[in-house]
């Protein structure tokens, strides 16, 4: 009889595997839910990482042209006759900078146009235009011409003029990169006579 038993507990020379009991089933379920959350988090941190990436170089570190134009002008004397004008006119400027950083432009020149015809010129001094912000200045220039096209004009009762600049500078971001970057300025200055106001600026 014990031998019998012996060659049923025995299969090939191999003793029979034992059953997993309901606990060590639980056990291993358990390890493998707790595999798949941590290749989950994981999975969910690159990605995370990735979007941080792409967010810094589309949109952080990307480098975007400077506004240059003029704001809005006043004057304080205004002579027009016959087919000549004389104008002294305060303007207040602007350099807008959308970078996530500080953009610093050095000295430049405005240079002010009656029908292609340069009437008078301004210096602009160098500055900065901090992170995403606006500097605001202000230039005084004296305008004068005398052609017989401005005839019409002066009946008319309104005066264009054009305003053209080119700023160069550096955009500095993340405290060490920097960029070359100039800015363009190309405005037309609509000026109403009868009343010496500036009835509309557009700039490009």
């Amino acid at each position: 009889m014990a031998e019998e038993e012996e060659q049923q507990l025995q299969t090939n020379g191999h003793a029979k595997p034992a059953e997993e009991t309901p606990n060590s089933t639980q056990s291993n379920e358990l390890r493998r839910k707790k595999r798949n959350k941590i290749l989950v988090y994981v999975a969910l941190f690159i990605v995370f990482q990735i979007a941080i990436l792409l967010f810094f170089s589309l949109y952080i570190m990307k480098i975007r042209t400077p506004n240059f134009s003029v704001r809005s002008a006043t004057f304080d004397h205004m002579v027009t006759e016959n087919a000549s004008f004389n104008i002294t006119m305060y303007a207040e400027l602007s350099v807008e900078n959308a970078n996530f950083g500080p953009y610093n432009y050095k000295n430049s020149t405005i240079y002010f146009y009656y029908n292609d015809v340069s009437i008078g010129e301004a210096f602009v001094y160098q500055g900065k235009a901090g992170f995403k912000s606006s500097k605001k200045f202000n230039v005084i220039v004296n305008l004068s011409s005398k052609v017989s096209k401005l005839r019409n004009d002066l009946n008319s009762g309104t005066l264009i003029l054009t305003s053209k600049s080119k700023l160069k500078g550096k955009v500095k971001l993340i405290f060490f990169m920097k960029k070359k970057k100039s800015t363009e300025m190309n405005c037309t200055i609509i000026i109403g006579l009868a009343g010496k106001v500036v009835r509309d600026i557009q700039c490009d």
